[in-house]
């Protein structure tokens, strides 16, 4: 996600954002850096269950098995 700075967002998400923070009882600054902060943190939670989910074991039975008759017959 690009970094929400004041300084790159339009006038009409500078208002919105504004009224977000404001609904929560934060300064806009306070918000944009919480905000930027959750998407640092989603990140690194998404790398995290990315890793997890490829795990440095052998294949298993089925899966060399699906992965051999994948392949073309030896003449």
């Amino acid at each position: 996600m690009a970094q929400l700075t004041a300084k790159t967002m339009t006038e009409a998400q500078r208002a919105y954002e504004a009224k977000r923070a404001a609904k929560a009882g934060m300064s806009l600054d306070k918000w944009l850096a919480a905000k930027e902060r959750d998407a640092a943190e989603e990140a690194r939670a998404r790398e995290k269950a990315a890793k997890a989910a490829d795990p440095d074991r052998p294949k298993g039975l089925l899966r060399r098995l699906l992965d051999r008759a994948h392949k073309p017959l030896k003449p």
